[in-house]
C-alpha cells in the first residue's frame, strides 16, 4: 500500500469524534503540564465572600423537589388520560416552572448572603463573551475523559450484568427523538439547553460549591463534594428514576464545571459548558 492510499484509508476510518478526542487529550495534557498535574491549578482562585450557613443551599434543593413533585402530582390527578407526548410536555413545563420559581428564591438568598451580591456570586454580564469561548475550550478538554468514563461504565456493566448490558439513554433524549410534535421538541430544547443548565449551575456550583468551600477552605475538595452531589441527585424526571450508570460521566463533567467556576469566579462559564454538552446530546439524539 502506497502513502496516498494509506492516508486515504486513515481518513475514512477517523471520525469527527476521534478528532475531538485527540484535540481534547492534547489540551488536557497541556493543562496537566502547566499546572503540575493540577496541584497549582487553583492556587490563585479567590474564595467568594459570603455569610451562608452550611445548610442554606439544601433549602432551595428541597423546595425545588417539593414544587416539582407537587406539580407532577396535580397534573397526574387533573389530567389522568394524557397521551404520551402530552405527559412529556407537562413534565417539562413542570421542570421549567419549578426551576424558575426556585431560582427566584436563590437570587433573593444571594442578595442577602454574598458580598457584591450577584457579581460576587459570579453573575457578571460583562464576562459573558469571554466565558463562552473559555467554556468551549474547557468542554473540549474534558470531552475525552467523559468518553472514557462512559467506556469504563459500559465495560464494568458488562462484567456485572452480562454482555447485553448497555447505558440507557436519558428519557428526555428518547422523547425528543420519539415525538415529532414541535411543542414537545421546543420545550425539551428550552429545558435542556437553557433552564436546566442555568438552574443547576446556580444551585450546585453557585450555592453548594461555594458553601462547601467556605466550610472546608479547600477548593478541590469543594469541587469533589458538589460534583458528587450533582451526579447522585441527577434524577431522570421523565421516567422518574435515577440513571446510576450515568453517574461517572456526570461526575467528570461536573468536576470540569466546578473547576471552571473556581478558576474564573464566573457562573456563566459552567452554565455554558453545561448548555453546550446538552446541545451536543440533543443533536446526537435527533440525528440517530
Amino acid at each position: 500500500m502506497n502513502a496516498p492510499e494509506l492516508f486515504e484509508k486513515l481518513g475514512d476510518s477517523v471520525t469527527s469524534v476521534d478528532i475531538l478526542c485527540i484535540a481534547g487529550i492534547l489540551l488536557f495534557g497541556r493543562w496537566l503540564l502547566k499546572t503540575s498535574f493540577g496541584r497549582r491549578a487553583l492556587a490563585d482562585s479567590a474564595p467568594r465572600r459570603n455569610n451562608m450557613p452550611l445548610y442554606l443551599p439544601f433549602i432551595p434543593l428541597f423546595i425545588w423537589f417539593g414544587l416539582l413533585g407537587l406539580m407532577l402530582s396535580i397534573t397526574g390527578k387533573l389530567l389522568p388520560d394524557l397521551a404520551e407526548w402530552q405527559e412529556v410536555l407537562f413534565v417539562n413545563i413542570s421542570l421549567c416552572a419549578s426551576s424558575i420559581m426556585t431560582m427566584v428564591l436563590i437570587i433573593v438568598q444571594v442578595r442577602f448572603s454574598f458580598a457584591r451580591r450577584l457579581k460576587g456570586f459570579g453573575l457578571n454580564v460583562k464576562k459573558i463573551h469571554k466565558d463562552f469561548f473559555a467554556a468551549l475550550i474547557n468542554l473540549l478538554t474534558v470531552w475525552p475523559i467523559v468518553m472514557f468514563a462512559l467506556v469504563v461504565t459500559i465495560y464494568v456493566g458488562k462484567l456485572i450484568w452480562g454482555q447485553d448490558s448497555q447505558i440507557q439513554q436519558h428519557e428526555e433524549l428518547k422523547s425528543i427523538a420519539l415525538h415529532s410534535q414541535i411543542s414537545v421538541r421546543i420545550l425539551i430544547i428550552v429545558t435542556a439547553v437553557v433552564v436546566a443548565p442555568v438552574f443547576e449551575e446556580v444551585l450546585f456550583r453557585g450555592l453548594f460549591q461555594t458553601s462547601f468551600r467556605s466550610f472546608t477552605r479547600r477548593p478541590w475538595l469543594s469541587i469533589l463534594m458538589s460534583s458528587g452531589l450533582f451526579a447522585t441527585v441527577h434524577l431522570d424526571f421523565t421516567a422518574v428514576h435515577w440513571n446510576i450508570e450515568h453517574w461517572p460521566a456526570l461526575f467528570v463533567l461536573a468536576m470540569c464545571m466546578g473547576y471552571s467556576y473556581e478558576k474564573s469566579g464566573s457562573l456563566f462559564r459552567p452554565i455554558f459548558i453545561h448548555s453546550l454538552f446538552n446541545t451536543i446530546a440533543i443533536i446526537s439524539a435527533l440525528n440517530q
